[in-house]
């Protein structure tokens, strides 16, 4: 199953896929988004999709993939569209996983670590404040480096975990890119919703194209929901994707052979 795309510029600009499986929730919001507020070509991708060719960015969504049975995103790993998303990925194409995307990404593999139920044992539901601890990504070009983001979560398996070893790493490399933090830019054990290890609320793999979060940046872009501060995200995708394109345009030619990725 594929939408057709939609907004007001539909069939120029960076291309973005949201996929939806069976308990997906968030996908309308993350398409209107994209369709409507950051005004770029925009195709609903269903679960069972195994090609992604013309795509420049796929979203993982919030919701509850296959009813998030096992654990989250446990059986959402293994769609044929995952199998997609990771060859996508490794092309170097940009993929953000919102909430349960983020879980998918960890089940799949594609991200480090896990993801546990709240500290609290409760759901959480909220707006959150986060640091930027990474701005040197696709998602994150129009952020700077300490800014305070305002984003809500909505989420009851939110505390990601992680072996020692493996955190260091992860934070040796730039991998944390948004921790939970007060007003000026703390990130205190007081402002962790839901007792993720170092107040970690996002994070990214090795090579910077896969940004897995747990709150939501699609409900934090239009004056009306308090706060637009997600919208900076999407812009940041389509400025990297687009200026790219732009310097592949006025690169002298070559006559070498096309590349495998999108971006």
């Amino acid at each position: 199953m594929t939408a057709a795309s939609c907004g007001p510029t539909a069939g120029a600009g960076a291309h973005f896929g949201v996929v939806v499986f069976p308990g997906s929730n968030c996908d309308a919001d993350c398409y209107h988004v994209i369709a409507r507020v950051v005004g770029r070509p925009v195709d609903y991708v269903w679960h069972g999709e195994s090609d992604l060719a013309g795509f420049d960015c796929i979203i993982l969504p919030g919701g509850f993939a296959y009813g998030d049975h096992l654990r989250a995103g446990a059986i959402a790993r293994f769609s044929p569209v995952m199998g997609a998303v990771r060859r996508f990925a490794d092309a170097g194409g940009c993929v953000l996983g919102i909430c349960n995307g983020f879980q998918v990404l960890l089940e799949a593999g594609m991200l480090p670590g896990a993801m546990l139920q709240n500290a609290s044992l409760r759901f959480a539901c909220r707006e959150t404040l986060l640091r930027v601890d990474n701005a040197g990504l696709p998602f994150t070009g129009r952020l700077a480096a300490g800014q305070v983001l305002k984003i809500p979560i909505a989420h009851y398996q939110g505390n990601y975990f992680s072996g020692e070893q493996e955190l260091s790493a992860l934070e040796a490399r730039g991998g944390v890119v948004f921790r939970y933090c007060g007003p000026d830019g703390d990130a205190s054990p007081g402002a962790n919703p839901n007792g993720s290890l170092r107040n970690i609320a996002g994070i990214c793999n090795s090579a910077g194209n896969v940004l897995g979060m747990m709150p939501h940046p699609e409900r934090a872009s239009e004056d009306i929901l308090g706060s637009t501060d997600g919208r900076l995200l999407f812009l940041s995708v389509v400025d990297y994707i687009e200026g790219r394109a732009a310097a592949r345009r006025a690169a002298p030619a070559t006559g070498g052979g096309g590349g495998g990725g999108s971006v």
